[in-house]
């Protein structure tokens, strides 16, 4: 079972929500203590929801104000600092702004949730969709969760705050901008009390308290910035336990069941598209009209880029012909993002298929699932050396 075979407990609430307020309600019903945002194109509505539930007490929360993105990531890093629950959003540019907190943060160990709504990178300027900003921030030592709907970022808010307390690593969750947050969608609130199950109030382990004062990110001399920088490591190896479990936890509670990779049409599939986002919708709409005219081509759908599945992703490729890796970030001189990683995840199978890198959706080119049928069509055509971008 995937995330598209929901089986929805009584409990919850059918609403028809933008991705960015069921983002918000997601947000709510974790019950963060502090939340500060700055406004940026498409995340504006997430933040602008949760100060209006602030303002009307269903979410009792300290709301901050600030002038940029920097200072609410640094509004936020001082209250998981001080041990509450805290919230921020943002995209594109101002993501790249919060750059140097954000190592802050991870390198604190400081258990936050952020939602990006991806955008494009500039220059040239451009508010549209890719994946080139949460792509970019990839090695600052964030979990990163990508979602294909709404329904999947309400939820992986939830899962992200489980996730983030259990291991003390930062969670970022995305949700592609436009598509995703300024789209209307049905979707299902979980019930309060069943999330206050789920997700009990935060206890902190170590934090600013003046009945116990101590020192957080103090200078340290190379050997001990070493062993911490190593334990840090050591928390994104575990983090595929504590999200197979968070996962299956939370299938069990609210009926929609998720993983770090998720399949379609694999049985029988000797080529393999992988995607991640809301592309992926369209994907499964061309291979559909594929297997309908005998091609069975299957789709690897990538939820998890860091910490990134390589050894699921090994078990999944063993034995197939080819993976055709979608790509909406590029790392310029290398290729695409996600095919660079998938290639060396896959150094030494010694059976290894050929991965094709091909770059299909910048700043928010549309992608249309003829596109797709012909790439996959074509597969034979494509050159494992080469990056292929197409129109």
């Amino acid at each position: 079972m995937t995330s598209q075979d929901p089986v929805t407990p009584a409990r919850h609430v059918r609403e028809m929500l933008l991705g960015s307020d069921a983002v918000a309600h997601g947000v709510r019903l974790c019950r963060p203590a502090v939340v500060s945002a700055y406004p940026i194109t498409p995340q504006t509505h997430i933040i602008e929801t949760l100060s209006e539930m602030v303002d009307r007490g269903e979410l009792p929360a300290e709301f901050i104000k600030v002038e940029s993105e920097m200072s609410a990531i640094a509004a936020c890093l001082g209250a998981v600092s001080a041990g509450v629950r805290a919230f921020t959003a943002t995209s594109s540019q101002g993501l790249a702004m919060m750059h140097e907190i954000l190592h802050w943060v991870a390198g604190a160990r400081l258990p936050l949730v952020m939602v990006n709504a991806n955008r494009a990178l500039g220059a040239p300027w451009n508010i549209w969709a890719d994946q080139s900003d949460s792509l970019s921030q990839r090695d600052t030592g964030w979990l990163q969760l990508y979602g294909e709907t709404a329904q999947e970022a309400l939820d992986g808010v939830i899962i992200a705050y489980r996730v983030t307390e259990a291991l003390r690593v930062p969670v970022m969750v995305m949700l592609d901008g436009f598509i995703g947050s300024h789209t209307m969608e049905p979707l299902f609130i979980p019930d309060p009390g069943l999330v206050d199950d789920y997700l009990p109030p935060y206890t902190p382990v170590d934090y600013l308290d003046p009945d116990n004062p101590l020192t957080l990110c103090a200078a340290t001399a190379p050997d001990s910035f070493y062993e911490l920088k190593k334990g840090h490591a050591r928390a994104m190896e575990r983090a595929f336990d504590v999200l197979d479990k968070t996962f299956a936890e939370f299938g069990d509670r609210f009926g929609r069941r998720y993983a770090a990779v998720e399949t379609a049409g694999t049985d029988d599939a000797e080529i393999l598209v992988l995607s991640t986002g809301a592309l992926t919708g369209t994907v499964r709409v061309a291979l559909d009209r594929l297997r309908r005219q005998g091609v069975p081509a299957g789709l690897l759908k990538l939820r998890l880029v860091r910490p990134f599945p390589r050894w699921q992703l090994r078990h999944l490729l063993t034995g197939r012909r080819r993976v055709i890796v979608l790509n909406r970030a590029v790392s310029y001189g290398a290729g695409g993002i996600l095919t660079q990683e998938l290639r060396a995840a896959c150094c030494g199978m010694a059976d290894a298929p050929a991965i094709h890198d091909v770059i299909v959706s910048l700043g928010g080119k549309e992608v249309y699932p003829e596109t797709i049928e012909e790439i996959v069509v074509r597969a034979d055509e494509l050159s494992p050396d080469e990056s292929v971008w197409r129109p």
